[in-house]
């Protein structure tokens, strides 16, 4: 069973209670805040730079700040990910699909998204 994850923007990471809103996308979202960010920044000249984090500019501390925030948007992104693979699953598509999609083998698929329970792929 997939762990339940809180929905979270997966640029800055806050959660769904803490904005108006969130769009989500297969295995991504983003909160009003942020879509309001990316249309200030598509409305500048092309010459100017966009808002990046540059993390050889952070201090180890920052840095260090970001790591949770960073393994939330994981966490989320592995649940999705875990929640589209089962759907497949229950429409019958083999492990040998489902890899080739994910750019691994049939077995590598199995051994990520099934339960330790299941019986091995035929």
């Amino acid at each position: 069973m997939t762990p339940v994850v809180e929905t979270c923007c997966t640029f800055c990471t806050k959660p769904s209670g803490d904005v108006e809103r969130i769009v989500a996308g297969p295995g991504v979202c983003i909160c009003n805040e942020c879509i309001g960010l990316c249309n200030e920044l598509i409305a500048l000249p092309k010459s100017a730079p966009a808002a990046v984090i540059d993390p050889d500019k952070l201090s180890d501390e920052e840095i260090l700040g970001l790591l949770p925030q960073i393994a939330r948007v994981a966490s989320q992104v592995d649940a999705a990910l875990d929640d589209w693979v089962g759907r497949l699953r229950k429409r019958g598509v083999s492990w040998a699909r489902i890899g080739t999609a994910l750019g691994m083998a049939r077995q590598s698929a199995w051994e990520r998204f099934s339960a330790e329970d299941a019986p091995r792929p035929t």
